[in-house]
């Protein structure tokens, strides 16, 4: 029994039958009736029912080659033309004997052949046969998107996993930090913001923002007596401090991980300047990957404007003049034209998120 093989809860399937000719159309209903569970739907317009067929999705397409326009040929190409109708089984009827015209038809996307006069057993089992195939199809369509819809699902769960595994690892850094975690959110913000006023894609914001909060993980890497020391560090202290940038690349950069990617190229990168005076490896300009440069404009903003053990906040105002200030040379001017396009939306993620 077909049933056996639905995937779609109907015991039903939908033949369509186009034909000019009337007592043609009525032969074929009747053949078509004694198939197990298939409808006839009958055309006598072949332009009616390619237009069915197009709106519709049959389960099988018995059509006639010799037709008014569009004949079976024109319909056929038709047909396959439409995104979705690719795979829908075809059978032609034919008088004609020519296997340059079975040749086209099969090139053009036929199933099957019947030549008239039409054999009712050999039409039974060919169009069994072509609906088995056709149910078939459905069932691995079903599964494909099974399998899709398992794919985004795992893929999902590793994303949760990643995100939770960033922000442990953040929380660790906090812990011989005294920045806080609100800046970490703060600065991953903003950097979603500068990202987004750039025209990146919704993933690259997404990885942005869940990669950002690791820019510092390396210092979990520096001795508290330089981390923690509460006035202006020596140059050999900040030497040490420097590495920092260095120690979070190479925590970061062996994972297969899209997430713990970024991650390590921002950590490797937020210190240098667009002028290829920063460290660690006096990049420069374009050179310097845009996540860096990104993430760059962030974290300084948030630092001038946060209050530490060693200093007090800035002024927003005070802020903002050092950050037009140093544009070209710090920082990359594109960036800080992203970062002040929306200020508002700066604003309030500052607010949102307070020490």
């Amino acid at each position: 029994m077909l049933a056996a093989f639905f995937m779609h809860g109907s015991s039903k399937v939908n033949v369509v039958i186009v034909d000019d000719n009337e007592i043609n159309v009525t032969l074929l209903r009747h053949l078509v009736k004694a198939v197990d569970e298939a409808v006839p739907i009958t055309f006598t317009d072949s332009a009616a029912g390619l237009q069915y067929c197009l709106e519709q999705d049959p389960d099988l397409i018995v059509i006639d080659y010799m037709m008014p326009h569009p004949d079976g040929m024109a319909f056929i190409e038709a047909l396959r033309r439409h995104p979705g109708r690719q795979d829908t089984p075809v059978l032609m009827i034919t008088a004609n004997q020519d296997s340059e015209v079975r040749h086209r038809a099969l090139t053009l996307g036929a199933s099957d052949f019947l030549t008239k006069p039409v054999d009712k057993t050999e039409f039974r089992a060919r169009a069994k046969n072509l609906l088995l195939l056709r149910q078939n199809q459905k069932r691995l369509a079903d599964r494909a998107t099974w399998l899709a819809e398992e794919v985004a699902t795992a893929t999902r769960e590793i994303l949760v996993r990643e995100r939770e595994t960033i922000i442990r690892l953040s929380k660790a850094a906090e812990y011989r930090d005294p920045e806080t975690g609100a800046h970490i959110l703060r600065m991953a913000n903003y950097s979603r913001v500068i990202a987004s006023n750039l025209g990146l894609p919704q993933t690259e914001l997404d990885l942005i923002l869940d990669a950002a909060p690791m820019h510092d993980i390396g210092k979990v890497g520096t001795p508290d007596h330089i981390l923690l020391k509460p006035g202006r560090l020596e140059p050999e202290e900040m030497e040490i401090m420097r590495q920092h940038a260095m120690i979070g690349y190479e925590i970061l950069k062996d994972s297969p991980s899209p997430l713990l990617q970024k991650a390590a190229i921002i950590a490797l990168t937020h210190h240098e300047k667009f002028d290829g005076s920063g460290y660690p490896n006096r990049t420069a300009g374009e050179n310097i990957p845009l996540e860096g440069r990104i993430v760059a404009v962030a974290d300084v903003f948030d630092a001038l404007t946060s209050e530490r053990p060693y200093k007090k906040a800035w002024p927003v105002e005070e802020a903002v003049r050092f950050m037009h200030e140093n544009s070209g040379s710090h920082f990359d001017p594109q960036c800080i034209d992203a970062f002040f396009k929306t200020w508002n939306e700066i604003m309030a993620i500052r607010d949102q998120y307070r020490d």
